[in-house]
């Protein structure tokens, strides 16, 4: 019995020292788990820097670097922002050239087109008012009276308005006075009598009334 329990602890003990033989077997297998520490934590991939150097070193280098990046955003930004206030400039510039370009135009038009109202105005004012020849030229009088309401209606519609000049004081910002005459019933530099009515456009004025006034 006694041998039994002999050969029974000889054989417990061979078998654990066997096993620490055995390929592969960790003896630490059992052992409890270590707490992570800063140096026993490796850098993650893609992570420059000295492993072994300090964390507050490490931290105040990042911010570093992102104080750097920050001021290259900012400096970025404000050059966007030049470039978007010159764009918005040179914009704003081509529509005021685009706007005067064409208003310088449409005064060009106006300009040739008052010559023929001031036709059609001195041609109704000489037709025959009476008699065989007016009963004649009545209907072509009719017509051109219609081409003339239709063209100051366009030209109302445009903004061009004629300036108001008989009985007003000579101005020389809307009149050209062109001759003086005496008139009892008028004062100095009033206009008596209108040549060639004045036009606006708008505030502007694209042609000088040409008047007499009286001295």
């Amino acid at each position: 019995m006694k041998k039994r329990l002999l050969r029974n602890l000889f054989t417990k003990q061979h078998t654990m020292d066997n096993i620490h033989t055995v390929p592969g077997y960790n003896s630490d297998a059992n052992q409890p788990p270590q707490e992570p520490t800063a140096e026993n934590i490796p850098l993650a991939e893609g992570v420059s820097g000295n492993a072994n150097m300090p964390l507050e070193s490490r931290i105040a280098e990042l911010e570093a670097e992102l104080e750097q990046q920050k001021e290259q955003v900012a400096k970025f930004r404000e050059e966007v922002l030049r470039k978007a206030a010159d764009f918005e400039n040179f914009r704003r510039q081509k529509e005021r050239e685009i706007t005067l370009t064409a208003s310088r135009a449409f005064e060009n038009v106006i300009r040739d087109l008052l010559p023929l109202v001031d036709d059609i105005r001195r041609l109704l004012h000489h037709a025959p008012p009476e008699g065989e020849a007016a009963q004649i030229a009545r209907p072509y009088i009719e017509g051109v009276e219609m081409v003339q309401k239709n063209l100051e209606k366009w030209l109302n519609e445009k903004g061009v308005v004629p300036i108001e000049s008989k009985g007003m004081k000579l101005d020389v910002n809307f009149h050209e006075a062109i001759s003086q005459m005496e008139h009892p019933d008028a004062e100095a530099d009033t206009v008596i009598e209108e040549y060639q009515t004045g036009y606006l456009l708008g505030d502007k004025v694209i042609r000088h009334a040409k008047v007499i006034v009286a001295r």
